[in-house]
């Protein structure tokens, strides 16, 4: 049985609820059965259009119960589903799809298809997907899924080149699918009820899909947030088990707790303080015994009111992956009594390598391979992976495809290492190693993460210096000269000679995907970065290095 004949055939016995829309602070909810038939009317529309079996299908639309029917549909009737993310700038998409040439194209958005249209004018034809679903039609039939066949096409971030189409098989899902459901078995031993599920990341990243995927297999509520602005109010009515997440959107609920207890301050905000503080001791193993006080009595009267206005009082965790988490944000959840279980993987890699297991999370790590996964280092401490999780091959681009798998191995790019119990640490970006003039190599990823730790108010930093003699930063956000030269004649201190950050321009503007200096998935597009803000980048650079704890910076 395919992962998809799998999930059809719950979603039939499924009578409760399994999906709903949360609008305007109301539930719009099918059950099982409503699914399928909504999946029904989609596979219907499809055969109007006379695809052959293999032909891919764009998908390109925001989060909705008809993005699932669809979604489900395609890939139903045989056809390859590639699913797109509807911010991304109309030339980008259009490159993407020219790319795969689908057969169709499914847009939920009209000036967004207008914008395709005029772009691409002889393409393919375009399907308005609420359209679908107000016409009386039922394709209901055979499952045309094979196991080892395509499902998906996801089209990779980008960070730099061209993004490169992941084919992913039935067979790929099927093996995720099951190791997703044992972690949150783990999860939700002796809940005995549905669980509930809160969801705002975009399906068309695989990390997303897949808990799409595992949530109706497992039959699940799975809450759809349709306005980002609204999380805060949402996440506390729904109040959910778990979800999703990714660093950003934790760091900032941190944020929003320090802010809301200062304003609010009296006794709470003394007790927070010191209950903070003590935990960072506790942590450091450097407990005073005043500090059992504090903590015990955060846990009684503060921690437990913050967990309920934050995320509601049934979570059982969070859970993060997309980009590594700072340690710091890990440990302050921990510290309220809520979990973060982090997840690494690639698209490559069907979303997911690693899991942190729930009954044994190690802070700052990401958790020991998923059952019948490999993992080891080769050169340059990268990240080598081989299972049944590993793509068939980017679509059509052999030659790229065979950079990354060589011997049943797939080469991931990342830089990491593991402690002796098996879980893992992601450094960074092979690719983004600066070469320093001296020769010494440095990976950003950890000084910009230190940097962004002392900046709270700042959005991005970006190291630069590739050939250079010293290391320059560019940060973004609502910060000062003088708050960035603390920040970092602090982190300075700590560093050898090489890896201080000797120049840093600072810049209000913070990049965005619709600036094109982001990828879909909020990733820094770093060559893109060095080329608009060359100027500033060669600014830095014609001046003396600096010393750390003198005035370097300039303002952009």
């Amino acid at each position: 049985m395919t992962f998809l004949e799998d999930i059809l055939g719950r979603l039939e016995k499924a009578k409760s609820p399994v999906l709903q829309e949360i609008r305007d602070g109301e539930f719009l909810a099918v059950t099982g059965p409503e699914l399928l038939a909504k999946i029904g009317r989609a596979r219907a529309a499809l055969r109007k259009l006379r695809l052959k079996k293999g032909e891919r299908c764009a998908l390109l639309a925001q989060n909705s119960i008809h993005w699932v029917a669809m979604d489900l549909a395609i890939m139903a009737e045989g056809l390859i589903v590639v699913p797109l993310y509807a911010r991304q700038a109309p030339v980008e998409l259009v490159g993407m799809m020219k790319d795969c040439w689908p057969g169709a194209i499914v847009c939920g958005d009209i000036a967004l298809s207008e914008a395709i249209e005029k772009l691409w004018p002889d393409g393919p034809p375009h399907i308005r997907l609420d359209d679908v679903f107000t016409r009386e039609g039922n394709g209901q039939g055979p499952v045309h899924a094979v196991e080892t066949a395509p499902v998906t096409i996801i089209y990779t971030s980008g960070t730099s080149g061209v993004p490169k189409g992941v084919v992913l098989t039935a067979a790929n899902i099927k093996h995720m699918l099951s190791c997703t459901s044992a972690r949150l078995d783990s999860l939700m031993r002796g809940a005995g009820r549905q669980e509930r599920v809160y969801h705002y990341l975009p399906f068309c990243f695989a990390g997303s899909w897949i808990m799409l995927l595992t949530s109706l297999r497992r039959g699940s509520l799975l809450s759809l947030n349709m306005d980002l602005t609204k999380i805060a109010n949402e996440m506390r009515m729904v109040s959910p088990d778990y979800f999703l997440n990714v660093p950003a959107l934790l760091e900032r609920m941190r944020k929003a707790v320090d802010e809301q207890l200062w304003k609010t301050g009296g006794f709470p905000l003394t007790i927070y303080s010191r209950a903070k503080g003590a935990w960072v001791r506790r942590i450091e193993k450097q407990s005073e015994f005043v500090d059992m006080f504090w903590l015990a009595l955060a846990r009684a009267a503060v921690f437990p009111a913050i967990r309920k206005k934050m995320i509601g009082p049934k979570l059982r965790a969070l859970i993060c992956g997309s980009a590594p988490l700072a340690i710091d944000t890990q440990l302050y959840f921990m510290m309220l009594g809520v979990p973060v279980l982090q997840v690494y993987g690639l698209t490559e890699t069907t979303a997911i390598c690693t899991m942190d297991d729930p009954q044994a999370v190690v802070p700052g790590r990401v958790g020991p391979t998923i059952p019948g996964v490999e993992m080891r280092l080769g050169d340059n401490e990268e990240i080598l992976v081989r299972g049944p999780n590993i793509f068939s091959g980017y679509w059509e681009r052999p030659q790229e495809t065979e950079k990354v798998l060589r011997d049943g191995w797939f080469y991931s790019g990342d830089q990491g290492e593991v402690d002796p119990y098996g879980n893992w640490r992601v450094v960074g970006r092979i690719k983004n190693l600066i070469i320093l003039g001296s020769g010494h190599n440095v990976a950003p990823e950890p000084i910009e993460d230190e940097i962004l730790r002392e900046l709270p108010t700042a959005n991005q930093a970006v190291l630069v210096g590739n050939g250079r003699g010293y290391l320059s930063a560019i940060i973004t956000g609502k910060v000062n000269r003088e708050q960035v030269q603390a920040a970092v004649d602090s982190i300075n201190s700590r560093l050898p000679h090489y890896k201080q950050v000797r120049q840093f321009v600072v810049r209000e503007e913070t990049f965005t995907v619709e600036s094109g200096l982001l990828t879909a998935n909020g990733k820094l597009r770093r060559d893109r970065i060095a080329t608009t803000l060359q100027a500033e980048i060669e600014g830095m650079y014609s001046k003396t290095p600096i010393s750390s704890g003198q005035e370097s910076g300039v303002s952009a």
